[in-house]
């Protein structure tokens, strides 16, 4: 959109020589936004090697689960070991590398380490030089099918002056003008973009098939085999996987995930502010901060790169992204504090200049420090408000909690009805003083799709009972732990302890504090032994190079605390270590519920430590070894979009069996029972033996992997990382079998817990105490959308794309734009059973133009996912897509992303 409006450039080929391997993913949202080609570079060097041998370097990319060939995209892979000259003009560096006109004497580039540098082209070596060259682009035009042979010429830091582009360009020119007038060469070299070439190479396949016998091609251009998958994990030479980045620096793995979720709320309440709201004081107010949510979605963006959210920059630069995107988080979250305002309809005047009465729940007061929780102080008869922002199309019923200076506190909703809680101690990570002294309380709180909701936590509302404490138990050899007022403290027995909801029971051995077994209700007992370990590694920032398997380091006789209440079970983990200070320390949370998602969930935190030279060159991992028979085939998602199955084979190294865990992995066995980890951050993940699940937590590495970044990874932070498992049975009689090589999908359970997980409430307190006499303030909530959308059918967001040109826009024209995927969902684990408050699903129409409550949609129209394509045929779709969508009707199939521009006015 930027190109377009600055220069009026729509691009159609995406280039991408340096991400570390490459998601199917990409070639989906290519696709959909209307480019045609793909070049890619970095992929194992045994597949380059295998599609080398038959030609297919050049294939057209096609999704697992798309028949209708609606997603085709012309994919060029770049055949040999990097992109640099010396590995672009032929399969020989040592002869290549003297075509390097930018390493001659006088310029600062580095001589070529295989042997003779380049000399100036000259009349009398212009021969010698010409034929040494085409013989390079003649070798390497085997590996290809047809006679267009693309050969890049660049590197990293290249054409930084004139004299330089000058050198190449001369000595080329001449080369080429060598070549051209030798009608006996039988060749035409020229310089030319991506586009020439793509433009060629299409051109020449349509005048000439080049189909192999028995081949399975593509409509889209004729003579290329049609491939589906991923290809990680990416190996440049020998036992070198680059599986390590999957987990490298995992704090600012998590901070990119906190900001896209927190981008996106905001986007959503700007557009429902400029949608509801049509006064001027809201639409100045959304206004004054586009120049933010413009710098926070660049911010967001540019950490996307390959040596961003991947752990692989230098100190210094991690740093910088660290440092921008605590920025923008912190200008989101003073918006949304301020923007819950209009849209409750406490005030429309002066919201631009006035401060907000709200402040948000969670905090972060540095780049590299872990979020607080704010502390609500109570007074005796005075209370606080507490907003809740549900950024999800379904209405939401969850347990929530908040951090408050005092035990006596009651909870009541914004009708003045008493709700139940609980309180907690508030706990930390410190053996030798766990409690805080402050205090975490409990209730359930049910918020609309895309809405708001008011609650009030206060001391002396009369008639409510006040929050229940929980009641601990404590499992301690070591330290002797002083009982925190008002809980009672009873001592753990036995060897081992269970906490249960209605859902589940789960079993711990007390003596490590971990994990056992976790039984269905009315089903039999399932193995899952949590381990934790660590191994040792020789890898850097980009390889994981373990010597040998991961060692157990857990010691018993750890300090354990179990906390009981109506609300939730929770058990408290420091466990003893080789170390004084324990790198690692983790709770276990099962919440109560009927119907809510959260209480068929077990809540993982894991809270790590590895910052001190202690650590060095270890990585630290968990380990669910279950009893499920999974024949070594796991799943793991890709981009949060699908899942792509993966294998374990003994063959490769173990480094060469990680795979990157965005945000989900399972795995099944053939009876169907299934054991999944939802994450809220991406790690990397193996099942290094049948019915294992491991995923990497945090790694220490002193050195340099040789890869280009020049130093290890030793700048680690504190962090917390927390998982959602979940246990389900298959219930359907059509199971899938194990060995189908097309990947399975979540389940609708499965697909809820992840949106919960990843798009989590936000809670604003309000800064001020009111008296309890104020009381009952008007009842306070906000409720945008006429019904809960279907349970499979996700908001990817709803926006103003163009926030600061919102206003020079005409108000008819198409201002907001609306994005859905609909979920595939593997239906043989639930009817609608297991997904509660799932009333229905997409297979019943939705219209856009019935959405919302008390707004209008006035207009529908389709568009690509980069909004500049309105033809339906550049994006893969038909005619029939756009016609119905004018209509408002939302016609989307499983698994697709689709968007639509709105002109929106609010009901008068």
């Amino acid at each position: 959109m930027w190109l377009n409006d600055t220069i009026g450039f729509v691009p159609k080929n995406n280039w991408a020589i340096d991400p570390f391997g490459y998601s199917s993913t990409m070639a989906y949202l290519l696709r959909r936004m209307g480019f045609d080609n793909m070049l890619i570079q970095r992929t194992h060097y045994e597949v380059k090697k295998e599609l080398a041998w038959h030609k297919n370097l050049e294939y057209v990319w096609r999704q697992s689960w798309d028949a209708e060939e609606t997603t085709d995209i012309f994919v060029h892979m770049m055949p040999f070991y990097s992109y640099d000259i010396p590995h672009t003009c032929g399969p020989e560096p040592a002869i290549c590398c003297q075509f390097d006109f930018a390493r001659m004497e006088g310029f600062s580039y580095e001589n070529c380490p295989w042997g003779p540098s380049p000399e100036e082209i000259t009349q009398e070596n212009v021969q010698e030089w010409a034929l040494k060259l085409l013989d390079q682009y003649r070798k390497k035009s085997t590996l290809y099918r047809t006679n267009t042979l693309l050969v890049p010429l660049g590197d990293d830091f290249r054409y930084i002056n004139v004299q330089e582009a000058e050198a190449q360009f001369r000595n080329y020119q001449m080369l080429f003008d060598y070549i051209n007038s030798n009608p006996s060469l039988n060749a035409e070299a020229k310089f030319g973009t991506l586009e020439d070439y793509f433009v060629m190479l299409r051109e020449e396949a349509e005048r000439i098939n080049y189909t192999s016998p028995g081949e399975v091609g593509s409509g889209l251009v004729e003579g290329f085999p049609s491939l589906s998958g991923d290809f990680f994990t990416y190996a440049d030479r020998q036992q070198d996987y680059w599986s390590g980045y999957y987990v490298s620096r995992p704090f600012f793995k998590a901070v990119d995930r906190v900001l896209e979720q927190t981008l996106r709320a905001t986007e959503i309440m700007v557009a429902l502010t400029l949608g509801f709201c049509r006064r001027a004081h809201c639409e100045k107010f959304a206004m004054a901060f586009s120049y933010k949510l413009t710098a926070a979605r660049r911010n967001l963006a540019l950490f996307q790169h390959h040596d961003g959210v991947t752990g692989t920059a230098k100190d210094h630069v991690v740093k910088d992204y660290g440092t921008r995107m605590h920025t923008s988080l912190h200008d989101l979250q003073i918006f949304m504090s301020k923007g819950i305002e209009p849209l409750l309809g406490i005030r429309y005047d002066k919201l631009d200049q006035s401060p907000s009465q709200f402040e948000p729940a969670i905090v972060r007061s540095k780049y590299d420090a872990q979020p607080l929780h704010k502390v609500i102080s109570l007074h005796d008869g005075t209370y606080h408000s507490v907003v809740f922002y549900n950024p999800l199309e379904q209405t939401r019923e969850e347990v929530v909690m908040v951090v408050v200076d005092r035990p006596d506190v009651t909870v009541v909703d914004s009708n003045m009805s008493c709700i139940q809680s609980q309180i907690s101690p508030e706990l930390q990570y410190d053996n030798s003083k766990i409690f805080t002294g402050k205090h975490r309380v409990y209730w359930k709180v049910l918020v609309p799709a895309m809405g708001l909701e008011t609650y009030y936590i206060g001391n002396g509302f009369v008639g409510c009972e006040k929050a229940e404490p929980a009641k601990l138990k404590l499992f301690s050899k070591a330290s002797s732990v002083t009982c925190p007022s008002p809980y009672s403290c009873g001592k753990i027995e036995g060897d081992v302890v269970e906490i249960e909801n209605q859902h589940q029971k789960l079993t711990f051995n007390v003596r490590y504090g971990l994990l056992q077994k976790v039984t269905l209700m009315n089903s039999s007992p399932n193995i899952v032994n949590e381990e934790i370990g660590m191994y040792d590694s020789s890898g850097g920032a980009y390889l994981f190079r373990p010597s040998g398997e991961a060692q157990p380091i857990i010691e018993g006789d750890g300090l354990m605390l179990i906390s009981e209440g109506p609300l939730l079970h929770e058990v408290f983990s420091y466990p003893k270590t080789a170390w004084e200070k324990s790198p690692i320390s983790h709770s276990t949370r099962i919440y109560t519920g009927e119907s809510a998602v959260q209480g068929l969930v077990i809540e993982k935190e894991y809270h790590v430590e590895l910052t001190d030279n202690d650590f060095n060159n270890r990585e630290m991992i968990v380990r669910y070894k279950t009893d499920i028979d999974s024949k070594k085939v796991f799943y793991s998602d890709l981009n949060g979009f699908q899942m792509s199955r993966r294998e374990t084979y003994d063959k490769i190294p173990l480094q060469g069996n990680y795979y990157p865990m965005p945000s989900l992995a399972f795995i099944q066995g053939s009876n169907g029972r299934r054991f999944s980890v939802h994450s809220r951050q991406a790690l990397g993940v193996a099942s290094l033996q049948n019915g294992w699940l491991e995923i990497m937590l945090d790694r220490r590495l002193v050195k340099d992997d040789g890869r280009g970044l020049g130093q290890g990874v030793m700048d680690n932070r504190v962090m917390n990382v927390v998982f959602h498992l979940t246990v389900e049975s298959n219930i359907s009689t059509i199971s899938n079998s194990v060995s189908s090589s097309f990947p399975h999908n979540p389940s609708l359970l499965s697909h809820r817990v992840g949106s919960h997980l990843n798009y989590p409430l936000h809670a604003f307190i309000s800064k001020k105490s009111q008296e309890l006499s104020d009381m009952p303030p008007p009842p306070r909530s906000f409720s945008p959308l006429a019904t809960s959308l279907p349970c499979d059918l996700h908001i990817v967001n709803f926006k103003v794309p163009k926030p600061l040109k919102f206003l020079q826009q005409p108000p008819e024209s198409p201002r907001f734009v609306l994005i859905l995927n609909r979920r595939h969902y593997d239906s043989s684990y639930c009817r609608k059973g297991r997904s509660p408050q799932c009333t229905r699903l997409a297979d019943d129409p939705v219209n856009l133009f019935s959405m919302f409550k008390d707004l209008t949609v006035l207009k529908a129209k389709a568009t690509s996912l980069n909004l500049l394509h309105e033809d339906p045929e550049i994006i893969g779709f038909t005619e029939q897509f756009a016609d119905l969508a004018q209509e408002g009707h939302v016609s989307i199939s499983p698994m697709e992303i689709q968007a639509y521009r709105l002109e929106l006015r609010p009901e008068q």
